[in-house]
């Protein structure tokens, strides 16, 4: 019966991400509640676990993306430089690019203006606030490159195909 009310709950999820999403590829399936944006590009295989997208800035997100629970994406920020003090009623909004192959681990968040390079692994809990290299293993409060994939080895699953 569990199974049977996490399957639907899954098509539901599903259901409600491809509708609000700005586009699609192909294989798309969102386990747990999920918000995006219409600013938000998805490519193909795609895995959601609870992804909170948030902002004016358009995402794109690549193929065979993965990712841990509870994620975020934040592209915008209130304007500190405009016409009141702490900030006034605009707001500055950044993209955000993950290229394909990339792999969250649970409770990242990605704030605007950042690219995360194909093939990257971000360690759950770090915060992303600039650029992260392909291939990189990146973790930390701000998240810093610590260790980089074997790339051959990489390069080798890539070409073979063999995508989770």
């Amino acid at each position: 019966m569990i199974k049977w009310i996490k399957k639907l709950l899954s098509i539901c999820f599903t259901w409600s991400v491809k509708r609000t999403c700005g586009r699609y590829k192909g294989k798309l399936k969102v386990n747990k509640f999920s918000r995006v944006t219409s600013k938000t590009f998805l490519g193909n295989n795609i895995h959601f676990n609870g992804m909170k997208i948030y902002g004016c800035g358009e995402v794109h997100i690549g193929d065979n993306f993965h990712y841990g629970m509870e994620c975020q994406m934040i592209t915008q920020i209130h304007n500190y430089e405009g016409k009141a003090i702490p900030y006034d009623s605009t707001y500055i909004c950044k993209d955000i690019l993950i290229e394909e192959n990339v792999w969250l681990g649970n409770r990242v968040l990605v704030l605007g203006g950042v690219v995360i390079g194909e093939g990257a692994i971000i360690q759950a809990g770090s915060v992303v606030v600039k650029d992260i290299p392909k291939y990189a293993i990146a973790g930390g409060h701000p998240a810093e490159v610590f260790s980089y994939r074997d790339i051959q080895h990489y390069i080798q699953l890539k070409n073979e195909g063999k995508f989770h």
